[in-house]
């Protein structure tokens, strides 16, 4: 039986600690999806095209390892998907009581998909999307933070953004 992992998440943007767990499923799983959900409540920086552009390039190498973009609920994409396992990354205990009950209600949804937690590795547990925008947006250097390509493109978009609010000032 070929097992199917997807990867669920925003990715705005894309992280090296969202890497590492892709690349560590790509091992135990016979394919994995990067899932880049929609999300339009977490008002992301980049749009979904974007960000699915970002994932497909950073992944391009990995055979097993697709990404699509969807909206709506992660338990009917699952299912869509024929996905047996979803594949959630947890940083701290905190992660893990949210996570939990995302996993109960996932199951509930679709009993077919399993959740699996996986931790980062050690030099990405401190990692986030959110503080990668904020250290990036006053000047700092993200280049151990997300693959190269994103950094680029995180860089000129926040640039695109303090341009457009100053004008707008």
């Amino acid at each position: 039986m070929k097992i199917r992992a997807i990867y669920p998440g925003t990715f705005d943007p894309l992280t090296n600690g969202h890497a590492d767990l892709v690349l560590r499923a790509a091992r135990l799983f016979d394919s994995v999806i990067v899932a880049v959900a929609s999300n339009p409540s977490k008002q992301p920086l980049f749009t979904l095209e974007e960000r699915v552009e970002l994932a497909r390039a950073a992944f391009k190498d990995c055979p097993n390892v697709s990404v699509i973009g969807f909206s709506g609920l992660l338990a009917k994409f699952g299912q869509e998907q024929q996905a047996q396992v979803l594949i959630r990354g947890v940083r701290a205990v905190a992660d893990f009581e949210y996570e939990f009950q995302l996993a109960s209600m996932n199951r509930s949804l679709n009993p077919e998909l399993d959740s699996i937690f996986m931790t980062p590795s050690e030099k990405n547990t401190f990692i986030s999307s959110t503080l990668v925008k904020e250290v990036c947006r006053h000047g700092g250097d993200v280049s151990s933070f997300v693959p190269d390509h994103v950094k680029i493109a995180l860089q000129a978009r926040l640039a695109q953004v303090a341009a457009t609010a100053q004008s707008a000032g």
